[in-house]
C-alpha cells in the first residue's frame, strides 16, 4: 500500500478553513501513537564514543537512560510515523526511518514537518517566503512543492527526531 494512504486526523481546507474534513490515517500501520507506559532504562555509558580508539581506562555506566524521556517531550500529542521515499535525503531521513512528531509544537519556518497536502501525506521542510508557503524537499531530484491557496493543507506536526538504523 503507498505510504501516502492515510484515513484519520483532521485536516483544513482554505475554502472552509474551521470544518474537519475526512481525516487523513494511514491503512497500513505505519502511524503509531506513543504509549507513555512502556519505561526500558537502558545503560547510559558515562565516556562519548569517539571515532577512534576507545579508552580501556575510562568508567562504565553513568546512569540509566529512559529513551521515552528524550525522544518525547510531549506525550499526548506525539505519534510516530515511518518515512518512505527519498525526498529528505539531506535531513538526514531515509527511507522506512521512523520519525517522531510533536503535533504539541508550533511549526516554524524551515522546521521539518509532517503535513497532509491534497490528502497526502508528506514529510517535508516547511519555509515561509514572500507569504507564500513551500515544502521544500532535501533533495535535488525533487522540486519545491508550493502550497496554493486551493489546496488543503494541514500540518501534522513537527519532526523532532529520525530514528535510523545503520
Amino acid at each position: 500500500m503507498p505510504c501516502e494512504q492515510h484515513t484519520d486526523a483532521r485536516k483544513y481546507c482554505p475554502n472552509n478553513t474551521h470544518t474537519p474534513l475526512a481525516a487523513p490515517l494511514l491503512q497500513d500501520g505505519n502511524l503509531l501513537g506513543f504509549s507513555p507506559h512502556t519505561p526500558l532504562e537502558l545503560p547510559l555509558y558515562l565516556t562519548p564514543v569517539a571515532a577512534g580508539f576507545p579508552s580501556p581506562a575510562d568508567d562504565y555506566i553513568d546512569q540509566t537512560l529512559d529513551l521515552n524521556e528524550h525522544l518525547v517531550a510531549h506525550p499526548a500529542a506525539t505519534f510516530f510515523v515511518r518515512a518512505c521515499g527519498d525526498s529528505m535525503l539531506g535531513a538526514g531521513i531515509h527511507n522506512k526511518d521512523i520519525l517522531v512528531v510533536d503535533r504539541a509544537l508550533n511549526p516554524k519556518d524551515r522546521d521539518v514537518i509532517i503535513a497532509a497536502l491534497d490528502g497526502e501525506l508528506t514529510v517535508k521542510r516547511i519555509r515561509n517566503k514572500n507569504g507564500h508557503v513551500w515544502l521544500l524537499p532535501e533533495n535535488p531530484d525533487y522540486k519545491p512543492i508550493q502550497v496554493g491557496p486551493e489546496a488543503c493543507f494541514e500540518i501534522w506536526g513537527v519532526v523532532t527526531y529520525v530514528i535510523h538504523k545503520v
